[in-house]
């Protein structure tokens, strides 16, 4: 059973975070199209609440997530392959303007692992683990793994974690660049809505989603180019009003007022 779609992924406002929940525990938060839905959604939903400033997405119980139900990746070769189209591209969590920040409670395996490095910034618990198990189910990297894994550790570990599907703990996850933050007492939701609650409460909205498109815009391009764009961006935000905010309560010594980010039909691209 997956449970009402609505509990497949909870969502809790925390402030100005917004809580996602991946939550079929006694599955180790396996991945199902219904969860993939409701995460979506809820993704979609935040993007323009100006209530919503940064979003945390975690597990339920022991697991952030399993990867794909293994009884329904069973059942695969035997769809058809119009059946397997997709609504949504399943990259969908790297548009979201906003800081996405991943609280790794327990394991991330195959598709779980890739939805941990969709965040912007991990953070993990000693139980975080992660494992990419593609090729130990007969799988290739799936989803864009194999581009984003090497950026994060170097391409010859990327190597090892792909081809050997091994586990690797919390302590070498953090070391070798797979979790941002190793949270070794306490919950690591807490710790991750403590540091997305000090996105959203001193950082602009703006510069944030700026700055990951940046990021995004620049990975496979040179230095120069990233300096002439940078240049432009630059003339922009010396137009805007959160520069004149932003100078201004540093000087005041308050915290910034920054506007929340506009809808996404005038936002800029992430």
């Amino acid at each position: 059973m997956t449970g009402a779609p609505g509990e497949l992924v909870l969502a809790e406002h925390r402030g100005p975070v917004l809580v996602l929940t991946f939550n079929r525990p006694a599955k180790l938060n396996a991945w199902t199209d219904e969860l993939e839905d409701r995460y979506f959604t809820l993704l979609d939903a935040a993007e323009d609440d100006p209530d919503v400033r940064a979003v945390v997405v975690t597990g339920a119980g022991r697991g952030f997530c399993a990867g794909a139900d293994l009884q329904r990746l069973q059942a695969l070769g035997e769809v058809a392959e119009a059946d397997r189209a997709r609504r949504r591209p399943r990259d969908v969590p790297l548009t979201l303007r906003k800081p996405l920040i991943g609280a790794i409670n327990g394991v991330a395996a195959g598709l779980g692992m890739v939805e941990a490095l969709y965040c912007d910034v991990r953070l993990g618990s000693p139980s975080a683990r992660f494992t990419t198990a593609f090729a130990q189910r007969g799988l290739i990297a799936e989803y864009g793994i194999s581009w984003l894994l090497p950026r994060l550790v170097g391409h010859s570990r990327a190597t090892d974690l792909l081809l050997s599907s091994r586990m690797v703990d919390a302590e070498e996850a953090f070391r070798i660049g797979l979790l941002d933050h190793l949270v070794p007492t306490g919950s690591v939701v807490d710790a991750a809505v403590s540091y997305a609650t000090d996105l959203a409460t001193r950082c602009s909205p703006a510069s944030m989603a700026t700055i990951k498109g940046q990021l995004n815009n620049d990975a496979d391009g040179t230095y120069a180019g990233s300096v002439t764009r940078a240049e432009g961006l630059m003339l922009q935000a010396f137009r805007g009003s959160d520069l004149v905010e932003g100078v201004a309560s540093h000087l005041d010594k308050r915290p910034p007022n920054f506007p929340s980010l506009p809808v996404r039909s005038s936002h800029v691209r992430v």
